[in-house]
Parts: structure tokens; sequence; C-alpha cells
């Protein structure tokens, strides 16, 4: 173990000879870092008995922060200083990368690119063993235990359908109507997947809230099959905001299909023409209307002496 990771708790004083060895360690320092890279003594401390750390200021670009830590010892009653070790260690205001997150935690939708695989867990709490006859592999196995050493080769393409089962088997028939796969959804996968789509084409979001009306009761809505056929359905409105999304049937838009029904344009009556009868047009007032007074002139026809 490093002496310079083992160092005591309480503080002891600094052996007198390894305290000197500044030269030693700094020798020591030069030849395992980079030229000019090994700053100034910056302090030294007691490791144990008769073993003590020097630290040097690190001047290396990237490395801010870092001092290195040469670690010199003497045996009892020698008067020669030797080197232990030289390492590299950051300080209280070290400039330190992130801590290491597995690729599983660091994943997020959307990460995926063409070309790329995702395994999942064995133990994966969202599957659960799906139908397996007697000559299906064991749960949770994707493969047979002939094909299982292929697995790790990279280009090997092995699933679940390697396994080729006897023709007129149960299991051919359920494979057959679709029925066969090693594992399926489990509950907790169900519930998760439920909330995840809830969240964001549920009941909660704004979009809702401000909705005429919810999906239940929309024309668009394509129903699906299964358990979550109960709560959710797919949006077939290509003007709404979800469509061709799986949307809870408590979520709702502006798009509604009976949000509001537009009328029809009005026509107007068609003509009515009455080619059966002529509208007289009086040329000259009537004697009984009393309103103009008839002229001698007016007495003769229009055009006639």
């Amino acid at each position: 173990m490093s002496a310079a990771t083992t160092r005591s708790r309480t503080p002891r004083t600094p052996d007198r000879l390894c305290a000197e060895a500044v030269d030693l360690a700094r020798a020591a320092a030069e030849e395992a870092a980079a030229p000019g890279v090994v700053g100034e003594h910056v302090s030294v401390i007691a490791e144990g008995d008769r073993v003590v750390t020097h630290f040097f200021e690190c001047k290396e670009a990237g490395y801010r922060g870092w001092r290195w830590a040469v670690t010199v010892a003497r045996a009892s009653r020698a008067k020669v200083v030797t080197l232990d070790e030289t390492v590299l260690l950051p300080g209280s205001d070290a400039l330190l990368a992130p801590e290491w997150v597995p690729w599983s935690e660091r994943l997020r939708p959307g990460d995926m690119g063409p070309g790329d695989l995702l395994p999942t867990d064995a133990e994966d709490l969202r599957l659960e063993p799906g139908y397996s006859g007697e000559d299906a592999p064991p749960p949770n196995s994707v493969v047979s235990e002939e094909m299982a050493e292929l697995v790790e080769a990279e280009d090997a393409d092995v699933t679940d359908r390697a396994f080729v089962p006897e023709r007129g088997s149960i299991t051919s028939v359920a494979e057959e109507l679709g029925m066969r796969r090693a594992r399926v959804l489990s509950r907790y996968g169900l519930h998760t997947a439920a909330d995840r789509w809830d969240e964001t084409y549920g009941a909660k979001t704004p979009m809702a809230q401000a909705a005429p009306a919810s999906c239940v009761s929309c024309g668009f809505l394509v129903k699906i099959g299964g358990s979550l056929g109960q709560a959710f359905g797919v949006c077939a409105n290509e003007f709404g905001p979800a469509d061709g999304r799986l949307v809870s049937l408590s979520y709702g838009c502006g798009g509604h299909s009976e949000a509001a029904v537009m009328p029809k344009p009005p026509r107007p009556a068609p003509p009515v023409l009455d080619s059966m009868h002529a509208d007289e047009f009086p040329l000259r007032p009537a004697e009984d209307t009393g309103s103009v007074p008839l002229a001698d002139d007016q007495a003769a026809d229009l055009g006639h002496s």
C-alpha cells in the first residue's frame, strides 16, 4: 500500500534526514514528470517513523491544483535516505474528472442510433419469462444452450429465432400464433411504461388542462389491445400535437373531434323562373289614381297623332 495513502491521523514530527532530502525528492519527481512541470517545494509531512512525503507544485496544463508527492524513507540507524515512490496527487482545489457513471445509468431516451444494440440484464425487473415449452430454452434466456457460445461473437446475430421448435409441438403452435416470446413485460414494466407515457401525454399536462374534452370521447383515437388499452390509445389527428403518439385516455387537446364542429356554409335558394306568365307594365298613370291629370296631347297613343 502506498505510504502517501497510509498517512497517520495524528501529526508526527518529520524525520530530520528525510525532511532535508528535498533535492532527492525533486530529482525523482522530475524523472517521472515531463521537463519543466515540477514547481516549487510546497510542504513536507511525516507518514510514519522515518517516512516522509515531499510535495511539489505541478505546472502541467490541465492539472490545476495537483501536486507531485515523493515519499522517501531510511532504515533504522541508517544515514542514507532512499526513494520510496513518486505519484501525482490532487490537492484541495484540484480540477478532477466527474465521477464515473455506468452506461446503463447514463443512457437517456433518444440516445440510440442506427446500428446501436441495447442489451438487457437477465434479471431486468421490467421483464418476466414468457411462454416456454419443454423443448424451449430456459426462462430469461434468448438462446438455446447450443447457441450460447455464439453470443459473445461480435458479428453473431443470435436471437430467440435461432431456436427452431419441432413441428407440431405446443411451442411451434405458440410461435405460429405469435405468442412465443422468451420474455414479456412484467407488471413493474407495465406500470413504469404507463407512468412515463402519462407524464408526456396525460391529464396533468398543460395541453390537457386547457382541452375542451378528453381523448376518450375523441373520434381520432385509435384503440390498442392488451391491458394498456384500458388507459391509452393512439392519436390519429394529423393536426394534433400528439399525432401518431400513445396518449392517455384522459389527455386532450384543441383538436378534439367534437370540440367545435364547423357548421355547413349557407346556400342561397335556387332562382325561380316563370316562363308561362307575362307581367304588365303600364306606360301611363291610371286615370283613377288622381295623382297626375291627363293632358290633351296624351290622349293619343304614343308615337301616333
